[in-house]
């Protein structure tokens, strides 16, 4: 793939889809680590509360069940 800016014209355009790229990249890394932290808190309170868990994953089954696709 080639960029626009490469002879001169539309420099900014490029700049900004390069900012908007690493904006992009920065959430994309952000949401990645927010994810990793939540399943390791839920994996602990699962480790730590083990009635409350499989009730959990009783509800979760059974909303799956009457989910409709």
């Amino acid at each position: 793939m080639t960029e626009r800016g490469s002879d001169g014209a539309g420099a900014d355009d490029t700049g900004e889809a390069r900012t908007q790229q690493e904006r992009d990249a920065e959430r994309r890394r952000r949401r990645a680590m927010f994810l990793r932290e939540l399943n390791e808190a839920k994996e602990l309170r699962d480790r730590v509360q083990p009635r409350r868990a499989r009730a959990a994953r009783a509800r979760q089954q059974m909303r799956m069940r009457t989910f409709r696709w």
